[in-house]
């Protein structure tokens, strides 16, 4: 049997085609420099194809309602308990200043999500809290695209109040809530999972919720966690299941889809010492997570389009350089940021506009501010509202 080489695998991906699960393994597996140079330099060419030559960004807050938290994920620094110091459960008013402010500042969406506050309920229901926390938004501010809730709170609501998963995600769309991140997949891999966050959804629950809120009408993103116990075929396998999802959206012709796919490479620094101590590091290896954001480019981009790095995990520096190893958007302004934070990242909590547009323009690219779902808001160019963007394929979302 003939032998495959990075070069078939890397000619066979320009001609158009997915790679199989063996060849992503295989590249990701590569030591060789000049090998790895060619699997950055073909993520990058099937970026301009797939996405265009723009670098997006969104200008967004964070908001992190509470850190006070029912589960223990082996990677967490940011959860409390109720009792503990640190421990912070923001108020309608507080919420509100927050989107103010960020208005002010002229965000386009509000991302919020929290830990899993068993107090967080009214008159007894965790759903009427939480639909709660979406009027306090757009009840003033409804032009605002509000993302939120991962599919780990729907589960947490759906058993707390004795729902159907679907119940949940149709009572968000239907109150407001405009797109779901795609969070607590970290890996989607059980035996991963039961190290990491063993009080977490599997990864079959993950997958039906962001499966359910594609076909009720909520677009999602996709992350994943790396670099922490998980090998390169757990990675692939993750990689797998979410280009898989995107495709049975597509052949469904589900109203939505994944719009993003966002690697979050592990943070160990200030992270509990179970897991910190295991991995052996407090920062990402850039390398490693330059080489994984190259190959998840070759192995998605035919059916996710849009790539971003985390300036939080990777600093600024490493987001440039991610842009052109297969990313087409540097992510959003945030101007909050504690869960990564919290874990000893580099990168801080807010990004001026200004700073991000200066990065882009270092590397010699136009930059072109969007909205969630990678629509253009403003053009480098002319200044004016923009429907063409790196999104275009966000509306087929398959390959051309």
């Amino acid at each position: 049997m003939a032998t495959v080489t990075v070069d078939a695998i890397l000619d066979h991906a320009q001609m158009g085609y997915d790679l199989s699960p063996q060849e992503g393994c295989l590249l990701l597996k590569e030591t060789d420099k000049s090998a790895i140079a060619l699997i950055r330099d073909t993520a990058d060419r099937l970026r301009q194809r797939q996405a265009g030559d723009s670098v997006t960004y969104v200008i967004n807050r964070n908001i992190n309602f509470t850190n006070i938290c029912e589960q223990h994920c082996s990677f967490c620094a940011f959860r409390r308990d109720e009792d503990q110091q640190g421990a912070y459960w923001l108020d309608w008013a507080q919420i509100l200043a927050k989107v103010k402010d960020a208005v002010g500042r002229g965000a386009t969406e509000i991302c919020m999500q929290g830990g899993l506050n068993l107090q967080a309920k009214i008159n007894g229901k965790s759903l009427s809290y939480y639909l709660k926390l979406v009027e306090t938004i757009k009840q003033e501010f409804p032009q605002l695209h509000l993302h939120a809730f991962s599919p780990q709170e729907v589960q947490f609501i759906a058993r707390e109040d004795g729902l159907e998963l679907s119940y949940v995600i149709a009572a968000f769309r239907d109150a407001g809530v405009d797109s779901m991140p795609g969070t607590a997949a970290e890996v989607l891999d059980d035996e991963v999972r039961r190290i990491l966050c063993p009080e977490k959804i599997d990864t079959a629950t993950w997958l039906e919720i962001v499966g359910t809120a594609h076909k009720l009408g909520l677009h999602t993103t996709s992350t994943m966690l790396s670099g922490h116990i998980e090998t390169p075929e757990q990675q692939i396998q993750h990689l797998e299941k979410l280009r898989s999802l995107q495709q049975t959206a597509i052949y469904r012709e589900y109203p939505a889809r994944i719009t993003e796919f966002i690697l979050l490479p592990f943070v160990g620094k200030e992270a509990p010492k179970s897991l910190s101590r295991r991995v052996g590091r407090d920062q990402p290896v850039l390398e490693d997570a330059l080489l994984l954001t190259a190959v998840a480019r070759i192995f998605l981009g035919n059916w996710i389009p849009n790539h971003q790095p985390s300036w939080v995990k990777l600093g600024l520096e490493g987001a440039k350089e991610a842009l052109v190893w297969g990313c087409n958007d540097i992510g959003g302004t945030l101007m909050e940021e504690h869960i990564t934070t919290m874990a000893g990242a580099i990168g801080g909590t807010c990004m001026e506009v200004e700073t991000l547009q200066a990065a882009i323009t270092d590397l010699g690219r136009p930059y072109q501010q969007r909205d969630t779902l990678y629509k253009g808001v403003r053009s480098q160019e002319s200044g004016v509202r923009s429907q063409e963007s790196g999104v275009r394929s966000q509306e087929s979302g398959v390959r051309s």
